[in-house]
């Protein structure tokens, strides 16, 4: 992307970088997600619904709001009861936009054209009920299918977060492909954000186009040749506690990317619910953790 192409995308008021480093800053970096799969409702003793995922959503939000980054609904719990479990999701979107909590809503959306633009428009977009401060992309169809996504997310102050280099095992044989110039799919998905930050980001904040990185993938940036600290934008980091990373691997996968890394943790944490006090205790203990 042109430099001047990029500032066109700049919106008037803060960025998402600008508001996620403020998070960070007072609250560390630590990002909570809201997992309602059915295991979990049961033993927190909610119904496995549309209306137990809401409580569900409702309760971390009102629990963790003052003690994280930010929060990540995981869309495909809500999306699995239907339309009562879409607006599920926009009353737990609206109830963190009203604690002042950056929510990452987890769709992980990737289409061409029109369809690619309608995401946009539900998930990006300002005054739609489904629009947090940013959104997860698979850019697997290219970076430029997602590019509607990712102009009207930056147009409207908001962020996105693209899939780079995942934990699953088939992962690496379609992240690390390297095309004919040398450069493997996830450097180029890698190269890409970094041209969209390189207008935004500056002084104590990044910019507001974030990669998806496993906590527990190890060497794969280095072998895949991702920039990482080029980046210059936030990184979302799943896989941290009952997935097995921990800070030290973390540390490993992303090394001086450090600074703007967003550890994911979703389990470790929601599992001492559905108390309160519990909630936030875990939530303290992963932020003191990964300081």
């Amino acid at each position: 992307m042109r430099l001047d192409d990029a500032l066109s995308l700049a919106p008037e008021g803060p960025t998402f970088g600008e508001r996620l480093a403020g998070a960070m800053d007072s609250r560390g970096r630590v990002v909570v997600g809201i997992d309602p799969h059915p295991p979990l409702l049961r033993a927190w003793g909610l119904p496995t619904t549309a209306i137990g995922a809401r409580d569900f959503g409702l309760r971390v939000i009102e629990a963790l709001a003052t003690r994280v980054a930010a929060v990540k609904p995981q869309v495909a719990f809500f999306e699995r009861y239907g339309s009562a479990g879409l607006a599920a999701l926009e009353e737990v979107i609206a109830a963190a936009r009203a604690a002042e909590v950056v929510s990452i809503v987890d769709a992980k959306r990737g289409d061409i054209g029109s369809t690619m633009q309608g995401y946009a428009d539900a998930y990006c977009t300002e005054g739609s009920p489904l629009a947090g401060d940013a959104v997860t992309l698979s850019p697997y169809l290219g970076v430029g299918a997602v590019a509607p996504a990712i102009e009207t997310a930056l147009a409207h102050g908001r962020g996105v977060f693209l899939l780079c280099l995942t934990s699953n095992p088939d992962g690496e044989r379609v992240q690390l492909a390297r095309a004919q110039d040398g450069v493997s799919t996830a450097a180029d998905i890698a190269q890409q954000a970094a041209a969209y930050n390189a207008a935004q980001a500056g002084g104590n904040a990044p910019g507001s186009v974030g990669l998806v990185v496993g906590a527990t993938i190890g060497d794969a940036a280095r072998r895949g040749g991702v920039d990482l600290v080029g980046l210059n934008g936030p990184i979302l980091a799943p896989g941290v506690g009952a997935q097995g990373g921990d800070v030290g691997s973390l540390h490993a996968v992303v090394g001086d990317a450090w600074r703007w890394t967003l550890p994911s943790i979703s389990r470790a944490v929601l599992a001492a619910g559905p108390d309160a006090a519990a909630l936030a205790a875990a939530a303290d203990a992963a932020r003191t953790e990964m300081a």
